[in-house]
């Protein structure tokens, strides 16, 4: 059960983690974007059924292999029996969990069959440790991570404004200077809040050249091409509702 059925296999450290990327993509999506329609497809009635990320960015719902033992490591079995004895929420973030831990055995299911050594590990890992976990980003909690660097960012802000007020008193003939170097500070602390924002459908960073919209309720940001809304049409919506808090409903 891979790649959609063709054989690949990384063999260098970057092919290994650009694989890793688009497996985690895939996940991503259908535990976001695409949850309407995972929600529907693990139906507990199911045998043990697995949800698989590709390194095309897609996803899928399907039985265990069948070889034993099997081509890849695989994901945890099982994930839609207990879909409605769970919140969604929590029920969501388990297989995202799970989801997370089977990514890295693949990745380094990969490491280990090409002979990676200390230092080829070492650097993968830390390429992988730089993105948030699909558990961080289904919970949000990526986000909450970004508010407090951001928090912690503008208290130090701050102080060294409230310094530089002090030694303009001192010196009038150099607050402006001060005040416009301040204001600069600022801007770039505000552009830096904005690099570490992550997408909640794909888990990208922010890029200022791309169009973003943030949800109305549960206040996560996305790449307009991931939730296929465009500036034009943003225009229009009063508010906005992501498609995961669009599928909410009560369920039985």
């Amino acid at each position: 059960m891979d790649g959609g059925g063709v054989n690949y296999n990384p063999r260098t450290v970057e092919q290994v983690f650009r694989d890793f990327k688009g497996r985690r993509a895939g996940m991503i999506k259908a535990l976001t974007t695409d949850v309407e329609e995972f929600f529907q497809q693990c139906d507990p009635e199911k045998d043990n059924l697995c949800l698989y990320g590709f390194p095309n960015e897609q996803w899928e719902v399907n039985l265990p292999a069948e070889e034993v033992p099997p081509e890849l490591p695989e994901p945890a079995l099982g994930i839609n029996f207990a879909r409605d004895g769970m919140q969604d929420k929590d029920w969501l973030s388990l297989v995202a969990v799970h989801s997370d831990a089977w990514l890295l055995a693949v990745a380094f299911y990969f490491g280990a069959r090409f002979g990676f050594d200390n230092a080829d590990r070492k650097r993968l890992f830390s390429m992988i440790n730089d993105l948030p976990t699909i558990f961080e980003i289904v919970t949000g909690s990526a986000k909450k991570q970004t508010k407090e660097k951001s928090s912690i960012s503008n208290h130090s802000s701050n102080k060294s404004k409230s310094g530089s007020k002090g030694r303009g008193s001192e010196s009038g003939k150099y607050s402006k200077e001060t005040k416009d170097e301040e204001e600069e500070v600022l801007d770039e602390e505000d552009d830096e809040e904005h690099e570490e924002t992550l997408c909640g459908a794909c888990g990208e960073h922010y890029a200022s050249d791309e169009f973003w919209i943030c949800c109305d309720i549960c206040e996560k940001w996305f790449h307009g091409k991931c939730v296929k809304i465009t500036p034009a049409r943003a225009e229009h919506i009063k508010q906005y509702k992501c498609p995961s808090c669009s599928n909410k409903r009560a369920r039985p």
